[in-house]
């Protein structure tokens, strides 16, 4: 275990190195002056040299990277073109509100898309099953951008059962920030009320952002329940008169688990990057809405830091994931 945990450490040192050495070629690559940017477009050709002189980008590639190296471990992304803030506090501000959707999302995806792929399998053939594929594939052919605008069209204006986005309805206080979590925060405050209006604000874009997920994970459950299902154990287990509701979830969802966790673990990732559009459409301020911003902006430093987190995110995601093969199954050898 310690092995494996050194061999992960060393890999994903590597890994972020060369996130960081793309990310900084690619924004010295891109169209445009930071300085300019930065400076403000009235602004002279003084006051540009200024700051050019003040960022170091007269200096050579070689010691710009070594700066930019060093002020990453520092925490110091350098400041926003858009907010005019540190871009580590932007990210401190931001990220929770998209965490809170993904692993919400994440959840629900979870635990429907195992429900509805094992009963799938377990009726193979049968009207249920045919059923439940119909919606595996209906939610993989959906684009979701248009999902959550028939969404919003429906339920907040035909309907108006539920708000057209944000976090909280118009005018009302957020309570203090501590998590950054808008319901465990609501929680903290004793504020049922706001934790109310949260869930309500969190239903249109954790529905849209789970459904996708909900439906690779219900074939991928499903795919790998039928495999179990046709081997010799299995059926060893019902010659033995165990009952089919204990066949199915002691012997064949609980050996189907590992490409589930996969899986999962994958999804999460997708959630994260995917969840650009639907806070823009859903007018939700986390992360995604903050990299369209830094992106139209051409805010280099946020896009950086924002590539940055979101690949180590990515990477304790897929560690967690292989960590947990060896819990699920003992065979599983990670040395």
């Amino acid at each position: 275990m310690l092995r494996f945990i050194l061999r992960r450490a060393v890999a994903t040192t590597f890994l972020l190195i060369g996130v960081i050495l793309m990310t900084f070629a690619l924004a010295r690559l891109l169209p445009g002056d930071p300085a300019r940017l930065i400076a403000g477009a009235r602004a002279n050709a003084e006051a540009v040299a200024a700051v050019r002189e003040r960022l170091g980008l007269d200096d050579p590639i070689t010691t710009q990277f070594v700066t930019y190296v060093g002020n990453v471990l520092e925490g110091d992304f350098g400041r926003s073109v858009i907010t005019r803030r540190p871009i580590s506090e932007d990210i401190l501000t931001f990220f929770p509100a998209t965490l809170e959707l993904v692993i919400v999302a994440a959840f629900i995806s979870l635990v429907l898309g195992v429900f509805l792929g094992a009963l799938a399998a377990v009726r193979s053939g049968k009207p249920t099953d045919i059923g439940v594929r119909g919606v595996a594939v209906t939610g993989l052919s959906v684009p979701d951008f248009w999902l959550a605008l028939v969404f919003q069209l429906v339920f907040f204006a035909t309907l108006g059962l539920l708000p057209f986005g944000g976090r909280l309805g118009t005018g009302v206080a957020p309570p203090e920030f501590v998590t950054g979590f808008m319901t465990i925060d609501s929680l903290i405050a004793g504020r049922f009320d706001l934790l109310i209006d949260a869930l309500k604000h969190m239903i249109l874009p954790v529905t849209v952002l789970a459904i996708p997920s909900m439906a690779i994970t219900i074939r991928v459950v499903r795919t790998s329940m039928l495999e179990v299902l046709n081997q010799d154990f299995i059926r060893t287990a019902r010659s033995k008169g165990i009952s089919p509701a204990r066949v199915y979830r002691h012997h064949a969802l609980r050996n189907a688990l590992l490409p589930i966790v996969t899986i999962f673990g994958l999804n999460t990732g997708l959630l994260i990057s995917g969840a650009v559009f639907i806070e823009l459409i859903y007018d939700w301020p986390g992360l995604g809405r903050y990299t369209a911003n830094a992106i139209s902006a051409s805010d280099y430093n946020a896009i950086m830091a924002i590539t940055l987190v979101v690949a180590i995110a990515y990477t304790l995601i897929n560690f967690l994931v292989d960590l947990s093969y060896s819990f699920i199954d003992p065979r599983v050898n990670l040395s």
